[in-house]
């Protein structure tokens, strides 16, 4: 299982995925908590995915939380869809677990 915790960042909104690949390593389930409503509506609609194709923006359609992300998120900068991407990549073995940041300032 891998777990990530998200902090949005300027809007406050945190959330936490759960993936889980248990007999099939690329069949993943989500379980994802938030505060945001538009983060909840995915999470409502996104709770199993092909992890293969999770991690590819080559393979057809791409993935689908980046997809979910544009339908229903209200900022397209929202880091949420790709944390969910990252917990995908870990609990299916494709990726090690390593935190990721962004330093953001206006200087």
């Amino acid at each position: 299982m891998a777990k990530v915790e998200i902090d949005s960042g300027i809007c406050g909104m945190k959330t936490t995925v759960w993936a889980t690949a248990d007999s099939d390593p690329y069949h993943c389930k989500l379980t994802i908590e938030s505060d945001c409503e538009a983060i909840q509506k995915i999470a409502a609609q996104l709770s199993e995915v092909d992890a293969l194709r999770e991690i590819s923006l080559r393979r057809g359609e791409g993935p689908l939380a980046l997809q979910k992300g544009k339908e229903m998120c209200y900022h397209s900068a929202c880091p949420v869809p790709v944390g969910i991407i990252k917990a995908v990549e870990v609990a299916a073995g494709l990726a090690l677990p390593a935190d990721v940041s962004m330093k953001i300032s206006d200087d």
